[in-house]
């Protein structure tokens, strides 16, 4: 398959992928969400369960350039291919009003600073997340890929020599960056409130719509899921007085 008919398909499904679920957090602008952090920090892992909780488009660089590419190689051109596209979906979907998690590592201010230009161009709200965690921990999820799951699919395989090769060529957010810090080993609840403080602090979305745990009317299921077979809808076990 030629890469411009890949593009094409490519094209296609992440449009079908636009949140229109009613019941997502909405905000009152479209969000251009930015993560940094060591390979192996859960960037992919917040970024695919931030979309089951807000109004949001996951563009992931490595799902892209596994799309495009049979056998990635990582190199300059490649790189500079993948990037231009993501950074063209992005742009595409900011300005039709939707929010996008930017999933390739914005490792340099340079970088960074594109990525906001773009958001402001298109009046979106740029926002950085720093994803901390220690080295060694980092590495060591790294070395525990597995391509069977979901969040490691279409990840770079890096031995012990290129993870410090990527790391060292990494640039920290500095004082004049607004960014918000979570811990690469929390859970995916908290480090989703504390973008949720952040977005209210901005007044983007309002606190009383920001628990997504509510209950709403309508949505519950009182029939237990079986274990097996087919359930018996004569039998609820339910007695309304």
């Amino acid at each position: 398959m030629s890469l411009i008919n890949r593009l094409n398909i490519l094209h296609s499904e992440l449009k079908s992928d636009i949140p229109i679920i009613m019941n997502k957090i909405s905000v009152s602008k479209p969000l251009l969400i930015m993560m940094y952090g060591y390979p192996g920090s859960g960037k992919t892992f917040f970024a695919r369960q931030l979309c089951d909780q807000l109004q949001i488009v996951h563009v992931q660089g490595d799902r892209i350039r596994y799309e495009l590419f049979d056998e990635p190689q990582y190199d300059k051109q490649e790189n500079e291919i993948v990037t231009h596209l993501v950074d063209y979906m992005t742009e595409e979907f900011l300005k039709v009003g939707v929010s996008v998690i930017y999933d390739i590592n914005a490792m340099r201010l340079s970088q960074r600073r594109v990525l906001r230009e773009m958001a402001r161009k298109v009046n979106a709200e740029p926002i950085l997340m720093w994803f901390q965690i220690d080295i060694e921990s980092a590495f060591s999820r790294i070395a525990g890929r597995d391509r069977r799951k979901i969040d490691d699919k279409y990840t770079m395989k890096l031995d012990r020599t290129s993870f410090d090769n990527y790391v060292a060529h990494m640039q920290n957010p500095g004082r004049d960056e607004n960014y918000i810090v979570v811990s690469g080993k929390q859970v995916f609840k908290t480090q989703f409130s504390s973008l949720l403080k952040h977005l209210s602090e901005l007044n983007l979305v309002k606190v009383e719509n920001t628990n997504p745990n509510l209950v709403k009317p309508g949505l519950v299921n009182l029939i237990p899921k079986p274990l097996g077979g087919r359930v018996d809808l004569s039998r609820r076990n339910i007695v309304i007085r």
